[in-house]
C-alpha cells in the first residue's frame, strides 16, 4: 500500500508541471482535499484559479462540474429540480451540477445571498435536501470556490456562516518572471495542456490519503495549543467575531495532512503554525474601526501565534 506522502508527491508534481510557482498553494490545496475540507481562492483575474481546479480533477481521474456564479442564478441550478414524468405520473429528481465529485463555484460572489446558501448544507454534511428527500452527494465532494477581491460593482460578499464553511482560503498571486516565461513557452508548444495531463492517483489511493491523514496523532497538548490559538482571536481588539470551534477543528485536520506529506505520523507545532492563517484569518469579522485603521484579520492571526505560546 503506498504511504500518504507517495501519494501526495505524485499528485503535487504531477499539477505542478501545469501550474508553474505555486508549490506552496498546491500543497494547501491538497492538505484541504485530504482532510475532508473545502477551499476558497481570492485572487486577481488570470493567476490559475480555474486551471488548478481543473488540474486537481485530471490528476485525481474525478468527475467535475463548474457553476458559474451570476447575480441570476438560482438554488435550482446548483442543487437541481423535480419535473413531473407525465407517463409516470410522478415527479423525478434531476440532478443539478452540485453532483460531482470536484466542484468549482466561479466568482461564488457574484450570486445572490439566496444562490450561495444553496451550497451550505452540501459543504457542511455532503449531502442535498429537496422535497422532503435526501440525496448523498460522493464521498470525495470537494468545493473549490473563487472570488475576485478587486471587483465589488455586482457581488454579494459570503456571510459568515458560509465562509465558516471554507476550511482555508488563500491567494496564487503573481508567479516569479521565470515561471511566467515558462508558462508561455509552454503554451506555445500546445493548445492547451490540460487536455495531455495524465491522471496520476487511483480512487483507491485518494480512500489511502485520507484514511493515513485521519490517522496520523495529535497530542493533547497540540490540541490546547490549537484551541488556545482559537480562543485567543476572539478576545483580540477589533476583533468583532472571532474565530469558531469549526476553525479549530479545521486546523486540526489541516494540520494532519501536513504532517502525513512530510512522512510524520504525527502533528508538530510547525505543521499548526504553517496553516494557521488561511484558516483562522477568513473566519474573523473586524469591528468598523478596525477596518478603517487598516487593521486585517491575517495581522490578528500573526499576532496570536506570536502571542500565544507553542508547546515544546
Amino acid at each position: 500500500m503506498p504511504h500518504a506522502t507517495e501519494i501526495y508527491q505524485k499528485i503535487l508534481t504531477n499539477i505542478q508541471t501545469l501550474i508553474q510557482g505555486h508549490r506552496d498553494a498546491i500543497r494547501k490545496l491538497l492538505a484541504a482535499f485530504a482532510s475532508g475540507g473545502h477551499v476558497l481562492l481570492e485572487d486577481l483575474p488570470g493567476t490559475g484559479k480555474t486551471t488548478l481546479a481543473k488540474a486537481l480533477s485530471k490528476s485525481l481521474n474525478a468527475d467535475f462540474n463548474r457553476i458559474q456564479f451570476t447575480p441570476d442564478l438560482l438554488p435550482s441550478d446548483i442543487l437541481g429540480v423535480s419535473i413531473f414524468d407525465q407517463q409516470a405520473q410522478t415527479f423525478r429528481f434531476h440532478q443539478g451540477p452540485v453532483f460531482t465529485e470536484i466542484l468549482l463555484a466561479d466568482e461564488i460572489n457574484r450570486a445572490s445571498p439566496r444562490a450561495q446558501s444553496a451550497l451550505l448544507e452540501a459543504m457542511g454534511e455532503r449531502q442535498v435536501s429537496l422535497d422532503g428527500k435526501r440525496y448523498p452527494l460522493s464521498p470525495t465532494f470537494f468545493v473549490i470556490a473563487t472570488q475576485n477581491p478587486v471587483e465589488f460593482h455586482g457581488t454579494y460578499p459570503l456571510p459568515e456562516a458560509q465562509m465558516d464553511r471554507f476550511a482555508l482560503r488563500f491567494s496564487l498571486g503573481y508567479v516569479s518572471q521565470e515561471a511566467e516565461v515558462q508558462i508561455l513557452t509552454q503554451r506555445q508548444a500546445q493548445a492547451d495542456p490540460l487536455d495531455t495531463l495524465a491522471t496520476c492517483a487511483s480512487r483507491e489511493d485518494i480512500q489511502t490519503l485520507r484514511a493515513q491523514v485521519q490517522a496520523v496523532a495529535i497530542s493533547q497538548e497540540l490540541q490546547h495549543y490549537i484551541v488556545a490559538l482559537v480562543r485567543a482571536t476572539r478576545e483580540m481588539p477589533g476583533v468583532a467575531m472571532g474565530a469558531s470551534p469549526r476553525a479549530a477543528l479545521a486546523l486540526m485536520k489541516t494540520a494532519q495532512a501536513l504532517a502525513a506529506f512530510d512522512a510524520l505520523d504525527y502533528v508538530a507545532p510547525e505543521h499548526i503554525q504553517e496553516i494557521a492563517v488561511p484558516v483562522i484569518a477568513h473566519r474573523l469579522k473586524m469591528d468598523s474601526q478596525a477596518r478603517f485603521a487598516g487593521q486585517q484579520a491575517v495581522m490578528v492571526v500573526e499576532e496570536v501565534l506570536h502571542k500565544v505560546p507553542a508547546p515544546l
